[in-house]
């Protein structure tokens, strides 16, 4: 029973790619950069099966804050790429290099079986609720679940309408050893980032019709 198990996770694929760096304005005077984590793939842990949402390096910081705390000291948990004072948004070295690390960090934690049953992980991998809408949903204030916010918060997919999609359009952003000019030469891609003013966060409405497959950890969200 033991080897079939074994050969069950060894069957399972996780894929995770952080991109597509874009400067968000809320006004004149504070602006921030934030990147599109997309997530391709087969483990019944997942609600969906390939989803994209955007995040900001703060929102990497609170996610790793609650893994270790729930992981409760049982699990090394990897580095995020450091703060930076001088962290520029007209730098494309430095914004390269940060994207780099993110997708580093998300790779590492994506191999804990410990922590794939984080619940506050699948809302910020999989959904685009707030820190504070993350939290509260994780511990049961909401009058949403887990698996509710996922299905019905996600970003909708209108590029990728299939796996091959998926994988084509981000192959040549996500292989480190891809010969694409685009991804030798970042600053070619970082120095004009798309600018986009924040909106502020629609409602959840849990009610609605949703066409994605929705599937269950059989080990539950903690």
């Amino acid at each position: 029973m033991r080897n079939v198990a074994d050969k069950f996770d060894s069957q399972q694929v996780i894929s995770v790619w952080v991109r597509d760096p874009r400067i968000q304005k809320n006004d004149f005077w504070h602006a921030y950069i934030d990147y599109e984590i997309c997530l391709h793939t087969n483990s019944l842990c997942f609600t969906k099966k390939i989803s994209c949402v955007r995040r900001r390096y703060s929102e990497f910081v609170w996610l790793r804050q609650k893994l270790q705390a729930n992981s409760m000291l049982m699990v090394q948990l990897p580095q995020l790429p450091p703060k930076n004072p001088f962290f520029s948004l007209n730098n494309a070295q430095q914004i390269s290099e940060r994207m780099k690390g993110l997708q580093k960090f998300l790779e590492q934690i994506l191999q804990s079986p410990l922590l794939l049953s984080d619940s506050h992980l699948h809302l910020f991998l999989q959904s685009q609720l707030s820190m504070s809408k993350m939290e509260a949903c994780a511990a049961g204030r909401t009058h949403y679940s887990v698996a509710q916010a996922v299905q019905h918060y996600g970003c909708r997919l209108k590029r990728f309408h299939s796996e091959e999609d998926l994988q084509k359009d981000l192959s040549i952003y996500c292989d480190s050893d891809s010969d694409s000019s685009e991804f030798r030469d970042p600053e070619s891609r970082i120095k004009d980032l798309p600018l986009n003013r924040a909106k502020s966060e629609p409602s959840l409405d849990v009610m609605g019709t949703s066409q994605e497959e929705t599937l269950s950890c059989s080990s539950g969200f903690s």
